[in-house]
């Protein structure tokens, strides 16, 4: 089985993050959203990966190269993001016999992912409360019958899951009539396999469409949570580490610290003294926390630095951010309410009764600077001294 692996967008609902990276190369844990994804694909059976790669193809093909996991990769570019089928479409002078599709932004239980492939011709589902948002599975007798997107009335709560496994002659089926949507979308190819085969329907007990910053968290919350607890840099004695806590080679965690897993300190990261970090956090390659900081369910990529006396909630920092000291971050609104974030213009609920800032790279504050919840930091932004920043910039 070869697995075709979508990575080729640049993911405008999770800006700033992406503006130097394509988003399955936003870090979760331990390696690239898309890590875990070719991860999942290669421990489920798949003896060859095929990535399609279109915005800042460079960050992807730099970090799986041409083998990973002894398995070979291959690449396929889509110069134009016209449409899931489109994408596939890419890379069919490497398709020979079944294939799966698999997005890049996605998490997958590993079960369900074994399964579809054990099941091929198959399709991942999930069910869902609101299913009208989502492209809608009908079943019988365990077979699927018919996918229908968003429809008003939905047949079933089976939502769409955006994992395949398809048969051979699936190859010749990717060139679809455009969608209403001006796409080409992988569900037309489903379909035309639905009307050949019989497809099973395999349900995933736990999936994750990472689209939206506080999806990113969500997403370190569910990685974080499985790390093994590891020491491997430098602890001062002085430290308190409780829970799941993983410190790599090259980290250090300097006296007065306590930290309360799940958390990865990543190689060449520096945390202290005296800095409280808890809560989901993941402190990237070579980033600091310094003295008296408090750092919690927070993603601080690589490079970011958070000075003292400062306090960071719920967000989520780009590579290179710096936050001046005495910097604090506000995450809960007075009145109880989600918190709102702009997503492509538009002011939308998070569904989080907590959620901070999102920085992209390079942003810098002043020291004494306060920012608001939900607040959207351009690349490159910067504040004043002492300055209370509550609208996007």
């Amino acid at each position: 089985m070869k697995a075709v692996i979508l990575a080729a967008g640049e993911g405008t609902r999770i800006r700033p993050l992406s503006g130097e990276l394509p988003k399955p190369m936003l870090p979760v844990a331990d390696r690239p959203l898309l890590g875990h994804t070719v991860d999942t694909a290669i421990d489920a059976g798949a003896d060859e990966i095929v990535l399609v790669i279109g915005y800042e193809a460079d960050a992807v093909r730099s970090h799986f190269g041409t083998e990973y996991r002894s398995t070979p990769i291959r690449y396929a570019v889509q110069d134009s993001q016209e449409g899931t089928a489109h994408a596939v479409n890419a890379a069919r002078e490497h398709l020979e016999g079944p294939f799966a599709v698999l997005n890049g932004d996605n998490l997958y239980d590993q079960a369900a992912i074994d399964e579809l492939f054990t099941r091929c011709p198959a399709v991942c589902a999930i069910e869902v409360e609101e299913p009208q948002h989502y492209g809608v599975l009908s079943t019988d007798d365990e077979r699927v019958t018919d996918i229908v997107e968003k429809p008003e009335n939905p047949p079933t709560n089976l939502a769409n899951a955006g994992a395949y496994a398809f048969p051979a002659e699936a190859k010749a089926w990717l060139e679809v009539p455009e969608s209403e949507r001006g796409e080409y979308e992988i569900t037309d190819v489903l379909a035309t396999v639905i009307d050949e085969y019989d497809v099973t329907p395999v349900v995933v007990d736990r999936w994750l469409d990472v689209g939206r910053p506080w999806e990113l968290l969500e997403a370190n919350e569910w990685k974080l949570g499985e790390l093994e607890p590891r020491i491997d840099g430098e602890v001062s004695e002085d430290a308190t580490l409780e829970g799941p806590v993983v410190v790599e080679e090259g980290a250090e965690v300097r006296a007065g610290v306590v930290i309360e897993g799940p958390a990865l300190i990543r190689g060449g990261a520096t945390v202290g003294p005296n800095a409280y970090v808890r809560g989901s956090t993941l402190v990237g390659e070579g980033a600091k926390v310094g003295h008296a900081v408090e750092v919690k369910n927070s993603v601080l990529s690589s490079g970011a630095t958070v000075g003292h006396l400062s306090y960071v909630g719920d967000s989520v920092l780009g590579e290179n951010v710096n936050f001046g000291a005495g910097t604090n971050v506000a995450n809960l609104r007075h009145d109880g309410e989600d918190v709102r974030f702009t997503v492509k213009g538009e002011r939308v609920s998070t569904g989080r009764r907590k959620f901070g800032v999102v920085a992209g790279d390079e942003v810098k504050t002043g020291i004494n600077t306060s920012l608001t919840p939900g607040l959207k930091l351009s690349a490159g932004a910067t504040s004043y001294p002492g300055e209370t920043v509550d609208r996007d910039r």
